[in-house]
């Protein structure tokens, strides 16, 4: 499992296809919104071949002459650590699928991947939207995610990365013994270091009978015992509910 980006793609396509003109869009070409619509022109009026992009070539746009599209490292979408994962890969290789054929021809996609006999992929061969609708709430009632518990993420930084594990523990420990089995153990993120900061987080999944102000004052009751650690004047924190 190894990513690679842009630059690296148009490198390999330039030398495959040495004939056909191409040309890369992403946020190093398309800073300038000049830039950006050059490329789309071009691309559009057929001056280029093979336009190579970030997912911002995915969204609103309408080509009638793209016959094929490629979606490289789909696993990369499917595997993000996030509990709608799934959901968004679908939405998101549906869409670029959506760029093939258009007016009424017919288009080929292509998807690079290492998981062959995923049902995600069956469900996007066979535009199964309601088939992949069942299986994520399946998964999402058994493992207690939205719609069946509201999600709020509780977000520690700080400079001190050893106090910030400490107290992030500590943390989990007290809103455990309040809310019970809902609440996670403190967890690095992808990103775990943001400038100078260090990231922790502790996810929450509210029960959907406990009420929106019993809920605060249980966060609130446990914000104030934290605050009597000398130590937690060294972290920034702040919820993120229902984070997206």
């Amino acid at each position: 499992m190894q990513g690679f980006g842009t630059e690296k793609v148009e490198d390999e396509v330039v030398s495959l296809f040495p004939t056909a003109k191409t040309a890369r869009l992403d946020w190093d070409t398309a800073r300038v919104g000049k830039a950006y619509r050059q490329i789309l022109s071009d691309f559009e009026n057929g001056k280029t071949q093979i336009l190579i992009g970030t997912r911002m070539i995915s969204k609103g746009l309408d080509f009638a002459n793209v016959r094929v599209v490629g979606i490289l490292i789909a696993d990369g979408m499917m595997n993000f650590p996030d509990f709608r994962a799934y959901e968004h890969a679908f939405q998101m290789m549906l869409q670029v699928s959506g760029r093939a054929g258009r007016r009424d021809r017919q288009g080929w996609v292509v998807i690079q991947t290492v998981q062959n006999d995923n049902i995600l992929l069956r469900n996007i061969q066979q535009f199964d939207y309601q088939g992949m609708a069942k299986t994520q709430l399946e998964e999402r009632h058994q493992f207690r995610y939205p719609p069946y518990t509201r999600l709020i993420m509780l977000v520690l930084r700080s400079r001190d990365e050893k106090v910030l594990d400490r107290l992030a523990e500590l943390y989990s420990e007290k809103l455990l013994s309040r809310l019970g089995n809902g609440v996670s153990r403190p967890v690095c993120p992808p990103v775990a270091r943001v400038q100078a900061l260090f990231v922790r987080k502790i996810m929450l999944k509210i029960e959907l009978s406990l009420s929106v102000s019993d809920t605060r004052k249980i966060l609130e009751d446990v914000r104030i015992e934290m605050q009597q650690n000398p130590l937690f004047r060294q972290i920034i924190m702040y919820y993120d509910v229902d984070p997206q």
